[in-house]
């Protein structure tokens, strides 16, 4: 038995041992023979590499299908930073180290990361500088860019020209990590036509946030929506990005692309607004160095134009904007990032209209005396004219009687002047999808106990209300709505800038239609007859001799209107300088009216010497469009345009405009050579700004900042030999195609060497 022992222990060991053997074999089958597929795809997966290609933005087309943002191509140089690192690792052992100060637990500490821009200068450097393709970067900014975003491609260099394109399509640098791309990139067709409404696009601030960053190796994110239209559309105007799948080798360097997906584009957003319309508001507001225009359609609220000056170009913040010129735009006391028709202003006598509808429906609105003012405790408020007679409420509106309004707003109650000042919008914002709108200010008791809790309110602040000054601010939209509801019988209308969201395939994805914000007859108690008092009054501003807005009649066209001029002061090197924000409001023609229009000029001596003028061109131009003329004739569609072929509108050439420089000019006057058709005489403007103590303004919020582009530091100079024309650039120069090239070699500067 003992000698039988060892033998069963030998043979249970060997049986152990060849179910060892088997259990490996039947794994080794397994993995080569069954599922070999499977793991070889794995593997080969793996050495590929996906790089998110950014969704095209949909077009922003004005109300007649006209094409005012569109996209275009942008040949770029992209650095795969984490590609680089590795290749060198590869070629070097190793990588150079660098230390920087972080927190770690929030707590700061030393810490390192890959030397990328040195990894950059040695490596891939002296190459793009051998072919004459390299230029100067901000090495801090790509240091940090690796070190925040490393999965996201570095943009080196944008906008690439024809040379450049064919050198580098013609010679492959065959460096890990370069990358020759095409990006869709924005293109305003029209240079600063419509800037303040259409807005601009940028990079996304959160990365990190995005919801499909893990899903790519390499990160290139959408443009995204950064102001006005682009920002309040943007999950519209946004496509679906593609993917491009890239075969990298043994060595990290990528050897070809294995499949594109294609990215999809978003939606187009159609406007309110007339383009052709837009161009005679923009170019007729360039009269003036500070202003704004409103043009709506009283029948349904639609903004058909809204111009400001001084003006930018959104192009120049595409993709980014250098650091110089972000400066000077900032830095420019005229202020051409502000959207001045949705900031608020004193609005002078042309709130003598909405206190002519409050009078009413108080039926105060009876003969009053002018007196030359009316004493208030031991003030005596002055009207700006010492010869008015007693009057009624129309000839009060012709002439802008401060002595009338003062007593018209007392008898009134400023309880009637809030409630219909709440109907028309006034002290509220409109709601319209752009960026930084002012609310105003309509004042009563309930403001003044929020905003002094102390004071009480007093009868002098409802005679300084009445005639547009004191605490009371209104932007030209708001003031546009309140003259569109005048003008229609009292339908006061939302605006509306967006019509409507299509689909790439035709379907319409949103539609937004008109929508009343209130009816002074039905919800107000308001009559028609008595609304038809301030239209008549508004008539006789502009139609009779004596009126203050003589300036703004139009041959053949009934135009009813209404001056303002509110006192307003500013200080320039050093010095209080008068700055009047004068103002004309109007609607046309007067039976069934078509356009409802508000102007704000700042820096001029009075709203009929200045605003009316520049309202009447605005309004006689556009009845000079074919089928706008006042006889109610619909629209004709105009030809889209196309970024190579502006489209021709005649008698109006809608071309792309340069921005509207500001100024700080005092205007006495503004003449377009028009003919004005008299009626018995033009009375000169005698309204002038109140010496009561007026509010300044409400500027409408500063919008996001585009993408500003750091100016390149010394460590990211570079210097670059004289570049060899290509085949293909030689082909195109037999032909003469370098001519033009030579001629900015004339004139371009040398480059500083890198250090």
């Amino acid at each position: 038995m003992k000698r039988g022992a060892p033998s069963l222990r030998l043979y249970f060991l060997a049986g152990l041992i060849l179910l060892a053997f088997g259990g490996i074999t039947f794994q080794l089958w397994l993995v080569q023979v069954a599922r070999g597929a499977e793991y070889t795809a794995k593997i080969r997966y793996g050495s590929q590499v996906t790089v998110r290609i950014p969704a095209v933005r949909g077009e922003i087309m004005d109300r007649n299908a006209i094409p005012l943002v569109q996209n275009r191509a942008s040949f770029d140089v992209d650095f795969m930073l984490p590609d680089m690192v590795r290749a060198y690792r590869e070629a070097n052992g190793g990588i150079p180290m660098t230390t920087y100060r972080g927190t770690v637990h929030n707590m700061p500490k030393d810490l390192k990361e890959a030397d990328v821009v040195r990894i950059v200068t040695e490596e891939v450097i002296p190459r793009l500088e051998e072919l004459g393709v390299a230029e100067d970067y901000n090495s801090r900014k790509l240091q940090i860019h690796y070190r925040n975003n490393r999965e996201v491609p570095f943009n080196y260099r944008q906008d690439l020209d024809f040379e450049t394109m064919a050198i580098l399509s013609e010679r492959s640098l065959e460096l890990p990590g370069v990358n020759v791309t095409r990006k869709p990139v924005r293109q305003y067709l029209y240079g600063s036509l419509a800037a303040h409404l259409l807005g601009y696009v940028g990079m996304p601030t959160n990365l990190d946030q995005q919801p499909d960053i893990r899903q790519f190796n390499f990160y290139d994110p959408d443009m995204e929506g950064k102001a006005q239209v682009e920002l309040y559309m943007d999950e519209f105007l946004r496509g679906k990005p593609g993917v491009r799948i890239l075969q990298r080798n043994a060595k990290g360097v990528i050897e070809g692309e294995v499949s594109v997906t294609e990215p999809e584009q978003g939606a187009n957003v159609h406007l309110t607004i007339d383009a052709r319309i837009q161009y005679i508001t923009e170019k007729a507001l360039r009269a003036v160095g500070r202003g704004a225009a409103v043009v709506l359609d009283p029948n349904n609220g639609d903004v058909l134009a809204m111009a400001t000056v001084p003006s930018f170009d959104p192009n120049s913040f595409i993709p980014s904007i250098n650091v110089k010129d972000w400066t000077a735009l900032t830095s420019d006391d005229t202020d051409p990032l502000t959207n001045r028709a949705i900031s608020s202003y004193a609005p002078g006598s042309t709130y003598k209209s909405f206190i002519a509808l409050a009078g009413l429906r108080a039926e105060k609105a009876g003969t009053f005396p002018c007196g030359g003012g009316i004493a208030i405790g031991n003030t005596f408020m002055k009207c700006h004219s010492t010869n008015h007679s007693s009057m009624g409420l129309e000839n009060a509106i012709k002439v802008s009687c401060n002595g009338y309004f003062y007593r018209l707003g007392i008898a009134a109650g400023i309880d009637q002047i809030v409630a219909v000042g709440n109907m028309l919008g006034l002290g509220q914002k409109s709601g319209i999808p752009l960026s930084g709108e002012s609310a105003g200010i309509l004042p009563g008791p309930e403001y003044l106990a929020e905003a002094r809790p102390r004071e009480r309110w007093t009868s002098g602040l409802t005679a300084n209300t009445s005639i547009g000054q004191g605490e009371v601010l209104a932007s030209p939209l708001q003031m546009a709505v309140m003259t569109a509801a005048i003008a229609n019988g009292g339908t006061a209308y939302y605006p509306r800038l967006i019509d409507k969201v299509v689909a790439q395939d035709g379907k319409i994805l949103q539609q937004e239609p008109a929508r009343v914000r209130a009816n002074l007859v039905t919800d107000g108690g308001l009559t028609e007859e008595q609304i038809e008092r301030v239209r008549s009054g508004m008539l006789k501003v502009v139609a009779e001799g004596g009126g203050t807005g003589g300036r703004a009649r139009i041959k053949g066209v009934e135009v009813a209107g209404k001056t303002g001029t509110a006192q307003n002061w500013s200080m320039r090197n050093g010095k209080r300088i008068s700055d009047n924000h004068v103002w004309f409001i109007a609607f046309a023609p007067y039976e069934k009216p078509k356009y409802a229009v508000a102007v704000i000029v700042q820096g001029a001596r009075s709203g009929g010497g200045v605003a009316a003028p520049i309202a009447a061109k605005i309004l006689e131009d556009t009845f000079k469009l074919p089928g706008l003329s006042p006889d109610g004739v619909e629209p004709v569609p105009v030809e889209p345009a196309t970024p190579d072929d502006p489209p021709k509108a005649e008698p109006v050439l809608l071309a792309s405009l340069d921005p509207a420089v500001g100024d700080f000019r005092f205007i006495d006057s503004v003449d377009f050579g028009r003919a004005i058709p008299a009626a018995s005489s033009i009375s000169e403007d005698s309204e002038t700004a109140s010496v009561a103590e007026a509010a300044t303004s409400q500027q409408a919020a500063r919008p996001a900042n585009p993408n500003i582009r750091e100016d390149a530091d010394d460590r990211g100079r570079v210097r670059n030999k004289k570049r060899e024309p290509s085949g293909i650039q030689k082909f195109f120069n037999f032909f003469g195609g370098n001519k033009d090239r030579k001629e900015k070699e004339k004139k371009k500067p040398s480059q500083p060497s890198r250090r």
